[in-house]
């Protein structure tokens, strides 16, 4: 991956970014829906305060609490 890459859809056409989602069984689509989401809730949220995103260990936790972490 270059650092040229500016957009989500250079992003995502990408192919080493497409081959790490095929592996994760990860949708384009639902990726871009995910992020969209995100984006409003931030635009919409007056609390700068507070991240948008929680800490690498919290998702962790969440993720092997749901059984999406090996």
């Amino acid at each position: 991956m270059s650092e040229s890459i500016n957009t989500l859809d250079e992003l995502l056409n990408d192919p080493m970014i497409q081959l790490v989602m095929e592996r994760d069984r990860v949708r384009p689509a639902e990726l871009r829906m995910l992020l969209e989401k995100a984006r409003d809730r931030a635009a919409d949220d007056s609390r700068i305060d507070q991240p948008m995103v929680p800490p690498a260990h919290v998702v962790a936790r969440n993720c092997l609490a749901q059984w999406l972490y090996r």
